[in-house]
């Protein structure tokens, strides 16, 4: 979560979030802290080592970044404008 509330702060951890929520079922109650360190150790493995990623052109993450052969896509940074109060 992040200290202001506002999913869009950290968008890369809110994804995170919601895919160990989602995919791993952990938005559920776990039992205890030890329990939870586990099966969220447990996800991230599986997450990193086993589940295709279309982003990684269907590789697993570690596949592809031991890949030297495929180009790495990069988005575009968008600019976000601040807004001034002004009194």
């Amino acid at each position: 979560m992040t200290t202001k509330h506002d999913p869009y702060e950290n968008a890369v951890a809110e994804r995170v979030n919601g895919t160990l929520k989602n995919e791993f079922d952990l938005g559920d109650r776990l039992p205890d802290q030890r329990h939870a360190q586990r099966v969220t150790n447990k996800s991230i493995w599986i997450y990193n080592n086993l589940r295709p990623h279309e982003s990684c052109y269907y590789l697993t993450p570690i596949q592809a970044h031991n890949q030297e052969s495929i180009e790495i896509k990069k988005w575009l940074v968008r600019y976000r404008i601040k807004l001034i109060k002004i009194f």
